[in-house]
């Protein structure tokens, strides 16, 4: 029958598909428990390890992994990285009971979006799942706080000789679109900023990975505040 009243149904928007990898099948229960009843998340894979969990991620292709720091003999770090450069269209959230600063900052050096305590609620948990899958990047906020400390660490002490080689060869286009990436804006933001196409924003943040040797939004912004490129180079 012909619709001759208005506009076409459209289509229900795709779920956002998870993969959880934790070593407790427990846990694993209660999570996938909780995120049954987000109708925008679906749960597609459990993994027990490391190794399943980038064996899952090749085969799956979830949009967004939650990945435990300690699973036997690789942890979450070493998991998170190997994921990262097999499957970068996967953004990993590690969610653990450990905030020691030397598992937060590897985590985010490895290419993890985001860093949770098992002590968030469980619409916590769905919102930082919408927020990576959206591009952006979630940090419990007391990790917040000391990433931010190491950020003014880092810029006030000696960086390596070339360590600023990769920003030279970015254009000015580059340049801004990097800055505009570390100030959490997303693609149509970006595009909208500058007057250029959302293909063209995506064109220029592979172009700016690959040069600079990053993985995704996170590590660019540290990339970014790290050197204080903000203050030295500010967005025009």
């Amino acid at each position: 029958m012909t619709n001759l009243g208005g506009s076409a149904p459209q289509p229900p928007a795709p779920r956002i598909r998870v993969l959880l990898a934790d070593d407790h099948a427990l846990v694993r229960s209660g999570l996938r428990s909780i995120l049954d009843h987000e109708p925008e998340i679906e749960v597609v894979g459990e993994a027990g390890d490391g190794h399943e969990a980038l064996a899952l991620a090749q085969e799956l292709l979830p949009d967004v992994i939650l990945m435990d720091i300690k699973m036997g003999d690789w942890d979450g770090v070493t998991a998170t990285r190997r994921v990262r450069n097999s499957v970068p269209s996967s953004r990993v959230i590690v969610l653990t009971n450990y905030d020691e600063d030397d598992l937060v900052f590897s985590s985010i050096r490895a290419g993890a979006s985001g860093y949770l305590l098992k002590e968030v609620t469980g619409s916590q948990l769905a919102n930082a799942i919408r927020t990576v899958a959206d591009g952006f990047s979630l940090i419990y906020p007391s990790v917040a706080k000391r990433v931010l400390d190491e950020f003014g660490r880092l810029r006030s002490g000696e960086r390596p000789a070339g360590d600023d080689e990769g920003y030279s060869d970015l254009t000015a286009r580059e340049r801004e679109v990097l800055k505009l990436v570390a100030s959490g804006r997303a693609n149509k933001e970006i595009a909208a900023s500058l007057g250029i196409s959302e293909r063209t924003v995506k064109t220029h943040i592979s172009n700016i990975f690959s040069k600079l040797e990053l993985t995704d939004r996170t590590q660019a912004a540290l990339y970014v505040h790290n050197r204080g490129l903000m203050e030295k180079d500010p967005i025009r």
